[in-house]
């Protein structure tokens, strides 16, 4: 798990998986330059160690996130704390001198067995080691619900927040998948994995560039 990942910086509020050459902002395709991200630690009981894996594109606009035991259930006889599982990623990222990065959207998938009158939501939340700022996103998903799942968090580019310029801040990812058996028979389960029955990628994360300002 500890091996190198790419991508980097800002997390930004989420999601718009096209990227434009330049934008008003000033956002510019990738740096030519590799990125590498390693993670630094990886918590939680919906990863437990050696389940969670993380990769970069090649071309750098994206990293992806993939789980093996990312699953929360509840009722049927399941174990009462197994309604709630999470994972927090940290991660530090190596980005190309004169470039900052932020996260411009995330996509998420995975497979959900809820019950009628059950539901499951998804939380995802990212920050910047010591800063206050911290962008969540939450989706709710409603039995019967008997299929694969999948939910986008966009931004718009004024909203973005950027990795700081000249700094190496760690970057965390927190992801939570929770399930409620609300008014459904307590006697079955429902469930909700963070990745598809047919083993797809369950996360990726679309990033935007641009280039800090020269140092003085």
């Amino acid at each position: 798990m500890a091996g190198a990942l790419l991508l980097t910086g800002a997390i930004a509020a989420l999601f718009g998986s096209t990227l434009p050459a330049h934008s008003p902002t000033g956002t510019l395709e990738p740096p030519p330059d590799k990125i590498v991200i390693e993670v630094a630690t990886v918590n939680g009981s919906g990863c437990p160690r050696g389940t969670a894996a993380v990769a970069v594109s090649e071309d750098n606009t994206a990293f992806t996130v993939t789980y093996s035991d990312y699953l929360a259930r509840a009722g049927g006889g399941a174990d009462p704390t197994a309604f709630r599982k999470n994972c927090q990623l940290n991660l530090i990222v190596y980005v190309p001198q004169g470039f900052t990065y932020a996260i411009a959207s995330a996509d998420y998938r995975g497979y959900a067995s809820l019950q009628p009158g059950a539901k499951g939501i998804e939380k995802a939340s990212y920050y910047f080691q010591g800063s206050s700022n911290t962008a969540a996103i939450t989706h709710e998903f409603k039995g019967a619900h008997h299929d694969n799942w999948q939910a986008t968090d966009t931004t718009d580019w004024a909203q973005l927040v950027w990795a700081p310029c000249g700094e190496r801040r760690n970057f965390n990812i927190n992801t939570e998948l929770r399930v409620d058996v609300g008014t459904s028979d307590p006697a079955k389960s429902s469930f909700m994995t963070m990745d598809s029955t047919d083993g797809d990628i369950s996360t990726k994360y679309h990033m935007a560039w641009k280039q800090c300002p020269p140092r003085r």
